[in-house]
C-alpha cells in the first residue's frame, strides 16, 4: 500500500503490544482509523513502525500498552526519538464485549484512548538507578521467598522425623536451625529412615546459608544505590532499605510522572475513594495501585506505631474520638504517602 504523506493531517498512535510482535495503529485527529500494520520487536523494526506511522503525517504522541513489559523496548525507542509516549490500559471489558477482542481493535483503542485523553500517564524511563534496584529486588524477593519455604520444609521434617532428631532440633531458632543442619555429617548405620532425614536436612540447610549469603550480596549492591538515588528517604523514621527501594521502584526514574503528592497517594492505594450516593456521603478504601508501595507504608506505619511516640499519641487520641482500628491505620498510611513523598527524587529543572 502507498503511502502519501499529508503534513496537514495530524497523527495519533498506538501500540497493542506481544512477546514476538507489536501491532501498531494511526488515526486522525477525528479518531478516524487510518490503517494498521504489524510489526517485530527488534530496533529495526522499532524505526519502521515509527516511519510508518510518520508516513501518514506528524506524530502528535502514541499510546503504547505494556510499557511495563513487552512494550518497555518500543516504549524507550521511541521516547529516545523525541515522541511523546502514553502508557495505556487494557481497554474497557464492557467495550470489549461489545466490539469483539482482536490486536488490530486493541491498537486503535490504545490510540483513541491516547488521543481522547482517557490516559495520561507517563511510562517509566527504566534507565536510571531505580530500575536497577527494581532488577535486584527482584532477585532478592525471591531469594527471600524460596528461604521461607525451606524453612517450613525442614521443621516440617523434624516435626515427623524420628525421636531423636525431633527432640534435637526442637525449639531452635531459623537461624540455629540452618546452623546446626547445615554442619551435620550423617553416617549409614543402617537406619535409612535416620540417615536420609539428616541428610536431608543438610542439604536444605546449605541451600538455605547460600541464600542467606546471596541476600547479603543484593544488600551491598542494593544500599549503595538506595544512598544514591534518595538519601533524605532513608532519614524518614520507619524507613529502611528495604522498604525505600519499593517505594523508589514505585516511583520509577522520571519523577515527573508524579505531579502530586496526592497522585503519588493514590497509586500507592491509599488515597480514599469517593463510594457516595444520594444522601450518603462516603469514602472507602482504595484497593488498587502499587501493592509493593502499599506494603511498604503499612511496614512503615507498624514500625511507627510501635516505636514512634508521637504516633502512639495519635493513635489513642483517634481511639477516644471512636475511630476504628481500620480507620486509624488508614489515615496514618495517607500521612506517611504525603511525608515519604516529599523526600523522592526530583527532576533537574
Amino acid at each position: 500500500m502507498t503511502i502519501v504523506e499529508n503534513p496537514t493531517t495530524v497523527i495519533t498512535g498506538g501500540v497493542d503490544t506481544h512477546l514476538e510482535f507489536h501491532v501498531a495503529a494511526a488515526i486522525d485527529a477525528n479518531g478516524g482509523t487510518l490503517g494498521t500494520e504489524t510489526f517485530g520487536v527488534s530496533d529495526a523494526q522499532y524505526e519502521q513502525l515509527r516511519g510508518w506511522l510518520a508516513g501518514f503525517g506528524p506524530i502528535v504522541k502514541i499510546g503504547v500498552e505494556g510499557t511495563g513489559s513487552y512494550g518497555a523496548g518500543l516504549a524507550r525507542h521511541l521516547r529516545s526519538a523525541g515522541i511523546d509516549v502514553v502508557e495505556v490500559d487494557r481497554p474497557n471489558r464492557q467495550m470489549r464485549s461489545r466490539q469483539g477482542k482482536s490486536d488490530h481493535v486493541d491498537a486503535v483503542a490504545a490510540a483513541r484512548a491516547a488521543l481522547s485523553g482517557t490516559a495520561t500517564g507517563l511510562p517509566k524511563h527504566r534507565d536510571g538507578n531505580v530500575e536497577a534496584i527494581r532488577v535486584l529486588m527482584i532477585a532478592r524477593r525471591s531469594a527471600v521467598d524460596e528461604r521461607i519455604q525451606i524453612l517450613n520444609q525442614m521443621r516440617h521434617i523434624c516435626f515427623c522425623a524420628p525421636d531423636e532428631i525431633r527432640a534435637r532440633f526442637t525449639g531452635t531458632t531459623p537461624n540455629a536451625l540452618i546452623s546446626h543442619t547445615a554442619a551435620l555429617r550423617p553416617r549409614n548405620n543402617g537406619d535409612v529412615v535416620r540417615y536420609t532425614t539428616l541428610l536431608t536436612l543438610r542439604e536444605l540447610g546449605r541451600r538455605a546459608q547460600n541464600l542467606r549469603e546471596e541476600n547479603k550480596r543484593h544488600a551491598r549492591l542494593l544500599r549503595p544505590l538506595i544512598r544514591a538515588t534518595a538519601p533524605s528517604l532513608l532519614e524518614v523514621n520507619g524507613v529502611g532499605f528495604d522498604t525505600a527501594a519499593k517505594l523508589l521502584v514505585a516511583a520509577g526514574d522520571n519523577p515527573e510522572r508524579l505531579h502530586s503528592e496526592a497522585a503519588w497517594a493514590h497509586l500507592c492505594g491509599v488515597a480514599p475513594i469517593q463510594a457516595s450516593s444520594g444522601k450518603t456521603q462516603r469514602h472507602r478504601l482504595h484497593r488498587g495501585g502499587n501493592r509493593q508501595a502499599n506494603s511498604a507504608l503499612y511496614t512503615i506505619m507498624l514500625s511507627r506505631m510501635r516505636y514512634d511516640a508521637r504516633t502512639r499519641d495519635y493513635v489513642e487520641r483517634r481511639r477516644a474520638e471512636g475511630k476504628t482500628t481500620g480507620e486509624i491505620c488508614r489515615m496514618l498510611r495517607r500521612y506517611i504517602a504525603r511525608e515519604v513523598y516529599k523526600h523522592l527524587p526530583r527532576s533537574v529543572t
